[in-house]
C-alpha cells in the first residue's frame, strides 16, 4: 500500500510506549504504523525520536493589557512554537463592552486566522461583566470554546459568589473551567504597603504575592468546584503550597488538574535583584519562586501530581518592561517560553532523570490534548492528525534572543544549554519546519472547535 508520506526508521515515543516503526500518512492524518511502509515521499528519521506534536494550552498572543499588547502576534508566536515542536496552541477570548461571547470569539478568530501557522483553539474568559450574561455560555461552547478562563486577580477578578455562578454555568454545558488562582485582596494590600514605604523595585513583586496565599486561593477555588461538582484546571502553579492542595483534592477523588510552566522550573526569584530593566524582565504572575520551590515542582511532575507543562507565553518588549521601573506593580507581566518548552523539558527532565521520555510526551502532548478536547492531537495512532516531531536527541542549542524566534530582543533563558531539539515538524501531514527552519505560510493553521467528552 502506497502512502502520501512515510516517516521511516524513527524511534516512536508516545505517552504509553517507545518502539521502532514507520508511520504512513495519507492526506492530513496518520493512516498506518508498521514496518517497511512505502510512500510517494519518504523522510528518514534514523537516529531521531518521533513524537506527537506538542500542545501548549496556555498562551497569550496579541494580548492587550492596559496600554500594552504582548509582543508576539499570531504569526511570530506560532512560528516560534512550531520551531520548538509545538503544533497546537490554545489562546484566549475576552468580551468587550456590548459584545456577546460569540461575537468576541469571531473577532478574535479574525485576528488569528490569517496569521497562524499551526492549529489553535480559544478559551472563553468569564469576567465580572459576564456574570450577567452567563446565559451565553452554551452558545460559546457550541461555537467551539470548551474551556472557560476564570480569574481570581486583576480587573477580571471574580469574587467567590461570582466564581460559584461561573463554575455552575461551565458545569451545565460540560465545559472545563481554567483558573488563575491568587488572593487579590492580599496582593493589593501588600502592593499598596510596599509602594507607600518607597519599595518600588521589581524585587518587591514576589514579596507582594506570597506562595502561602497562592495556595490559599487554589484551595478556595478547589473547594468551590467540589461544592458545584465540576472538574477544575489550575493554571501556572508556581509553588508547593498549590501542589499540596491539588494532591489532596485528587486523593479525595476530585477531578482537579494542574500545570506549571518553564519559568517556574528553570528560573528563580534571584532574577528580580538584577539592576535596571533586567530585574523587570522576570515579572509575571504568579512570580518566580525560590530554588526550593523549583525542586517541589520537578518532584510534582515526576510524581504526576501536576499533569501538564504549558508556557503562559506573554512577552513584552524591553521598553514595555522598563516603563514600570518606578512602580513594580505597573510592569506588564509575562515571560516568553513558547519555543524552548518542549526541548528544554527533554534536556532537563528526561536527560536530568526526573521522568521518562514517555512522561515527557504525556505532559507536553497527550494529556493537554485529552483534557482540552483536542481529540485528534497529542498521540501517534491511525486516525489522528499527522502532527509529528522528528526530534534529534543529540542536537545542541545555546538559548539566546538571537537563536530563539520570539518577537523580542531578550530571553531569561539566555545561555541555557539544551541537548535535544526538533529537526523536522509536521502539522496535519505538511512539513512546516525542516532543518530547524520554518517552511510554512501564515494562515495555514486552523481554528479547532472543541467539545469535551461526557463525564
Amino acid at each position: 500500500m502506497m502512502f502520501d508520506l512515510v516517516i521511516k526508521n524513527g524511534e516512536i515515543v508516545t505517552a504509553e510506549a517507545t518502539y521502532r516503526a514507520d508511520i504512513g500518512i495519507r492526506g492530513e492524518q496518520i493512516a498506518a504504523i508498521g514496518q517497511n511502509l512505502t510512500g510517494r515521499q519518504e523522510i528518514d528519521a534514523t537516529g531521531k525520536l518521533v513524537t506527537p506534536g506538542a500542545v501548549d494550552v496556555h498562551v497569550h498572543l496579541e494580548m492587550p493589557i492596559g496600554n500594552f499588547v504582548s509582543a508576539d502576534d499570531f504569526f511570530t508566536g506560532t512560528r516560534a512554537a512550531a520551531i520548538g515542536g509545538t503544533t497546537t496552541i490554545i489562546d484566549f477570548v475576552e468580551t468587550g463592552p456590548n459584545e456577546t461571547m460569540v461575537q468576541a470569539l469571531a473577532a478574535r478568530r479574525a485576528k488569528a486566522d490569517p496569521k497562524v501557522v499551526i492549529d489553535y483553539g480559544l478559551h472563553m474568559t468569564i469576567g465580572p461583566d459576564d456574570i450577567a450574561r452567563l446565559d451565553q455560555v452554551p452558545a460559546a461552547y457550541e461555537a467551539g470554546c470548551a474551556s472557560f478562563k476564570l480569574y481570581m486577580a486583576y480587573g477580571l477578578r471574580l469574587r467567590d459568589g461570582e466564581l460559584l455562578q461561573a463554575l455552575e454555568a461551565v458545569r451545565d454545558v460540560g465545559g472545563l473551567p481554567v483558573v488563575h488562582a491568587e488572593n487579590w485582596d492580599i496582593i493589593t494590600t501588600l502592593i499598596a504597603r510596599n509602594l507607600a514605604a518607597g519599595r518600588v523595585d521589581p524585587c518587591w513583586h514576589p514579596r507582594s504575592r506570597p506562595a502561602a496565599m497562592e495556595g490559599e486561593a487554589a484551595g478556595r477555588v478547589i473547594d468551590i468546584a467540589a461544592l458545584v461538582g465540576v472538574p477544575l484546571y489550575i493554571f501556572h502553579v508556581s509553588c508547593g503550597e498549590v501542589v499540596d492542595r491539588i494532591a489532596a483534592a485528587r486523593l479525595r477523588g476530585q477531578p482537579v488538574y494542574g500545570e506549571t510552566c518553564p519559568q517556574y522550573l528553570f528560573l528563580s526569584d534571584e532574577l528580580y535583584d538584577r539592576p535596571g530593566v533586567s530585574g523587570a524582565y522576570p515579572v509575571c504572575a504568579p512570580p518566580l519562586r525560590t530554588p526550593a520551590q523549583q525542586e517541589r515542582l520537578w518532584e510534582a511532575l515526576s510524581r504526576q501530581t501536576l499533569q501538564v507543562v504549558s508556557t503562559d507565553h506573554c512577552p513584552f518588549t524591553t521598553a514595555d518592561k522598563a516603563s514600570g521601573l518606578g512602580n513594580f506593580s505597573r510592569i506588564p507581566g509575562g515571560v516568553p517560553s513558547i519555543e524552548m518548552r518542549f526541548p528544554a523539558l527533554y534536556a532537563y527532565g528526561v536527560c536530568g532523570g526526573w521522568f521518562s521520555a514517555n512522561r515527557w510526551v504525556d505532559m507536553c502532548c497527550t494529556t493537554p490534548a485529552r483534557l482540552f478536547g483536542l481529540t485528534r492531537k497529542g498521540h501517534i495512532a491511525a486516525g489522528y492528525d499527522a502532527d509529528l516531531v522528528l526530534f534529534d536527541p543529540q542536537a545542541r542549542r545555546r538559548l539566546s534572543a538571537e537563536t530563539l524566534h520570539e518577537n523580542i530582543d531578550w530571553t531569561l533563558y539566555d545561555g541555557l544549554e539544551v541537548t535535544g531539539w526538533p529537526d523536522t515538524v509536521l502539522s496535519r501531514g505538511e512539513v512546516i519546519v525542516s532543518g530547524g527552519e520554518l517552511t510554512a505560510r501564515p494562515g495555514r493553521g486552523r481554528f479547532i472547535a472543541r467539545r469535551l467528552p461526557a463525564g
